[in-house]
Parts: C-alpha cells; sequence; structure tokens
C-alpha cells in the first residue's frame, strides 16, 4: 500500500466524521481554550469540502477527524490522574517545557488545531486591510514581501511543524516551530502571540499536493480569514 492508499484509508468506509466536524458544540473555541480537563474538539465553521481546491475535502475529513481528534484524545489520556488535569489548555500550553512530552506534544496539537481550523475560511482570498494590512506593510514594507517571508519559514521547517505570525510589543514577526510547539511556549525560540499559522506536518497537504509543499503554501493564501486575523491582532 503506498502512502496516498494509506491516509485514505484512515479516512474510513464510513464518514461519521462529517457528522462530528458539523456537530455544534455549545462552547466556543475560546472556551475550549479555557477550559479543563475533558477537552473537546470545537465544531469546524465550515464545511469540509469549503476549502477547495486549496485544501481538499478528503484531507480535511482526515486531518479534523482522525488526527485532531486523536490529539484531543491522547491528551486528556495524558493528563488524567496528573496536576494537568486541572489546568486550562492555555496553561499546560504555556508551561509546556515543564510537562511531560505525551501533554506538551498532544496539549500542542490540539491548540494548534484549534486556531488552525480558525484562521481559514471559504472566499477568503483578498488581501489584509485596515490594523492588519497597516502592520504588515509597517513590520515587511508590502504583503508580498511579506508572504515570501511565511513562506520562507514554512519551506525551511525541517520535516513537521508550523509556521506563525506572531504579534510581541507591538511588532509582527515570523517564525517557525518543531512538531506541535507554538510562540505562546516557555519553550519556544520566538515568542508572541500567534495571529496566522500554518500547519506544515504532511498530513495538512500530502494527499493533494503530494511532496510540493511550496504549493501547499501558496494556496493557503486563497483562504486566510483576514477577518479573525484582525480580532486575534486585536486581542494580543
Amino acid at each position: 500500500m503506498n502512502r496516498t492508499d494509506f491516509l485514505r484509508t484512515l479516512a474510513g468506509s464510513t464518514f461519521a466524521v462529517t457528522a462530528l466536524g458539523n456537530q455544534a458544540f455549545a462552547e466556543s473555541s475560546n472556551e475550549i481554550l479555557a477550559e479543563t480537563a475533558p477537552f473537546k474538539q470545537a465544531a469546524l465553521p465550515y464545511d469540509f469540502g469549503a476549502l477547495e481546491p486549496s485544501i481538499d475535502k478528503l484531507t480535511m475529513e482526515i486531518h479534523y477527524g482522525k488526527h485532531h481528534a486523536a490529539y484531543v484524545k491522547n491528551l486528556n489520556d495524558a493528563v488524567k490522574g496528573t496536576e494537568f488535569e486541572k489546568k486550562s489548555l492555555e496553561e499546560i500550553i504555556k508551561s509546556a517545557g515543564k510537562a511531560p512530552a505525551a501533554i506538551r506534544n498532544n496539549g500542542g496539537g490540539h491548540w494548534n488545531h484549534t486556531f488552525f481550523w480558525e484562521v481559514m475560511g471559504p472566499k477568503n482570498s483578498g488581501a489584509p486591510t485596515g490594523a492588519v494590512g497597516d502592520a504588515i506593510n509597517a513590520q515587511f514594507g508590502t504583503l508580498d514581501k511579506f508572504k515570501e517571508e511565511f513562506a520562507k519559514a514554512a519551506t525551511t521547517r525541517f520535516g513537521s511543524g508550523w509556521a506563525w505570525l506572531v504579534a510581541k510589543d507591538g511588532k509582527l514577526a515570523v517564525s517557525s516551530t518543531p512538531n506541535q510547539d507554538n510562540p505562546l511556549m516557555d519553550v519556544a525560540e520566538v515568542k508572541g502571540t500567534p495571529i496566522l499559522g500554518l500547519d506544515v506536518w504532511e498530513h495538512a497537504y500530502y494527499l493533494h499536493y503530494q511532496n510540493k509543499r511550496p504549493d501547499y503554501i501558496k494556496a493557503f493564501w486563497d483562504v486566510v480569514n483576514w477577518n479573525k486575523v484582525a480580532e486575534k491582532l486585536k486581542k494580543a
């Protein structure tokens, strides 16, 4: 079985994932990030196929319904009976360097993916305006130069990880993190409040783009939800 067939098999013959993705949780994503165990997924704010052709439906079904769901389950298992069981997800993230590897990795996986789903949306190919557009132009010169720097961080992240745009001390910065780390963690090389992030693990793009990560990164700009990025910048 080749890699593509294996990933397709993960999707399963049933698509119970679709029901999970459309289930309306009472909690907002912010409430989920503030809650303690047992942790749960927020519902996707759009259908699995809504981001096509940038991100295909099957990838979304596997990514949300298998990978993200596994991080949530494994995190709940890992914190059970430990001091982290009473901590919020955000508290766990910010003290990740003091957490066992299973809690750090799965807590990061849950936080990162919840964030990732939020900063994307269908029909969002426009350029950032307002405070976000002004901040990007002030920091990087132009939107194109920002995209170049972000793409470089995403492309050169060896193996699995994430690329980020973060706000800190009134400025913006581009960075990347390995595995499921993020800039909120005490172990991050570049610390700050994430306002945009891109998953560059192979499972995020391999079905559609194979090994062409740069093509996936380019297509990402067509589904960035700049309104949500603006909300996050304002809060930061």
